[in-house]
């Protein structure tokens, strides 16, 4: 095991994302991660992964893995961690804490801390407080001791001074029975051994910040600097959380977001950027974290489905296959969609699994008539009519061009008569069942000659069951 001293006065910035591998990675841990990356890349620093596992009934390493998964789909590689190992390691909290039983025991000796015994039979039942190691079969915490009387301050990188009184603040416990430490104790021994400079984390830890700074006191050593965010928000300007809709990015992976997309809109989530659509990998140099709000912000679904959606129209044609590629395999999906429907869909959509909803009928002609095509058009009295001459037009034609498909089309609605909205959406709800698709045109063009004839016959015969 690896120890370090304080590295805090160091020229090179150090910051560190710390999760809790106890479930998925919040968008909000994500804004969090982003913000400590994009300091430590505009500072040429280090960015540390460390997970913090000492909740031993809930962490997992699955859960470890999604959110490691996640991040590197973001794109927020990390320079130390559990997975690539540091000189500052080990990485998880679980394989520290030799270091956090060290540090206690140093705490008792110099008298800011004491063991606290508790009944076997009665684990909240206190028996006595001692200042040297129990010879005991009782259970027993060490709990640091707090100083009366005295106000604690620092200066937040966010918000600027911030004090603490110790009047009405008790005795907290920083090792537990079984001998794994608590987060504010734990998260002092872990930023300074592994030389963290600066803290930028959820404004949710400024009361945790007293206790951490007590520690740091006792111990003699010197704290990172601090920035406390402000907190995503759901509609109701409560905390984002699940009853607001889905917080986890996994979720809008599954769902088709690109990752710089979604990073996009975490990162204008508080951040004063020049313009809304941007790639974050290009806006380092400008990153400032006084540009930063102090403002609550509130998570808009809607937002970053056109965020996403202006993405997508940046890509060419075969970057954005490429990413539907990928999407259909983290998915389980496989489509064996052309790139040429891909084209022609893209426009109409925001996101990878719209992309495939729309594409769908393409490959698979088991669609369904939408209730709004059949009340529309199926049931008029011309739409047989208009079906069959299609079909007899498109039979005759040779060569499926955009140009000889438009002058199709229109000679039909001329030799019935009728106008080119009618025969258009009666044609294009028979070749793919719904009256919202790409370009019409351009739809019968892909599906080829076959495929349209097959389709409008399909039409035909659900209209004759109709009656």
């Amino acid at each position: 095991m690896t120890e370090k001293i304080n590295v805090a006065n160091e020229r090179q910035v150090r910051v560190r994302f710390a999760p809790s591998p106890t479930g998925y990675l919040h968008v909000g841990g994500a804004r969090t991660a982003l913000f400590n990356w994009l300091f430590a890349r505009k500072n040429n620093g280090k960015f540390i992964l460390r997970i913090e596992d000492t909740d031993t009934e809930r962490s997992t390493r699955e859960s470890e893995r999604m959110i490691m998964n996640d991040m590197k789909w973001l794109g927020l590689n990390w320079d130390e961690g559990p997975d690539i190992g540091g000189e500052y390691g080990p990485y998880r909290q679980s394989e520290r804490l030799e270091l956090y039983r060290k540090y206690a025991y140093q705490l008792v000796e110099v008298g800011h801390a004491y063991f606290a015994v508790y009944d076997k039979d009665d684990p909240k039942k206190l028996l006595y407080k001692t200042e040297k190691q129990p010879e005991t079969d009782n259970p027993y915490t060490i709990v640091f001791k707090v100083p009366e009387n005295r106000t604690l301050s620092f200066d937040d990188m966010l918000k600027g001074t911030i004090e603490f009184s110790t009047e009405h603040m008790e005795d907290f416990i920083i090792v537990k029975s079984n001998g794994y430490p608590v987060y504010n104790y734990a998260v002092v021994i872990d930023d300074y051994l592994m030389g963290i400079t600066h803290v930028l984390r959820g404004e949710d830890h400024i009361s945790n910040t007293p206790k951490q700074l007590l520690i740091y006191e006792a111990l003699g050593w010197t704290p990172p600097r601090f920035m406390h965010i402000p907190l995503i928000l759901g509609a109701d300007k409560t905390p984002l959380s699940k009853r607001h809709g889905a917080t986890a990015v996994e979720h809008f992976r599954r769902e088709g977001y690109l990752p710089k997309a979604l990073v996009n809109y975490l990162a204008i989530l508080g951040w004063s950027v020049d313009e809304e659509i941007f790639d974050y990998t290009k806006k380092i140099e400008s990153f400032s974290p006084d540009q930063i709000s102090n403002k609550n912000v509130v998570f808009d679904y809607q937002k970053l489905e056109w965020v996403n959606g202006k993405h997508m129209r940046l890509l060419s044609n075969d970057e954005l296959y490429a990413y539907f590629e990928e999407w259909e395999k983290f998915t389980g999906i496989k489509s064996d969609v052309p790139r040429e429907v891909i084209n022609i869909c893209r426009e109409k959509v925001n996101t990878l699994k719209q992309l495939y909803e729309f594409v769908l009928p393409f490959v698979d002609d088991k669609y369904e008539y939408s209730s709004d095509y059949i009340e529309k058009f199926v049931k008029k009295p011309e739409a047989r009519s208009i079906l069959s001459l299609a079909i007899e037009k498109f039979e005759a034609l040779e060569n499926y061009t955009i140009e000889n498909v438009e002058k199709t089309l229109r000679v039909i609605a001329e030799e019935l008569s009728l106008g080119t909205n009618k025969v258009f959406q009666t044609i294009r709800g028979a070749l793919l069942g719904k009256l919202v698709t790409p370009g019409l045109f351009e739809s019968i063009v892909v599906l080829g000659k076959e495929e349209t004839l097959k389709r409008l016959g399909k039409t035909v015969d659900f209209i004759n069951k109709l009656e």
